[in-house]
């Protein structure tokens, strides 16, 4: 129970250091270290579209950040190799 607390606490402020070093990143033209920093925030985005869903039945923001954690994904695939 207790890694769970922190898991949580982690996720609100790693969630948005991640994005928000992402989007900024990719405003400076830097879509490389964009593409790490987002995919770097999505398991904390997983975890919180999952309690969204358990708690509340928000399934749309679960295949959401699924699907954009696949694309970020293929992204990182597209430059580095």
């Amino acid at each position: 129970m207790q890694s769970k607390k922190v898991f949580n606490i982690l996720s609100q402020f790693l969630l948005p250091a991640f994005t928000l070093g992402g989007q900024l990143a990719l405003a400076l033209k830097a879509p490389q270290l964009s593409l790490v920093l987002s995919l770097l925030a999505q398991p904390f985005w997983i975890y919180s579209a999952w309690q969204a869903f358990k708690q509340a039945g928000q399934i749309g923001i679960l295949i959401n950040t699924i699907a954009f954690t696949l694309i970020t994904a293929f992204g990182i695939i597209n430059y580095w190799v």
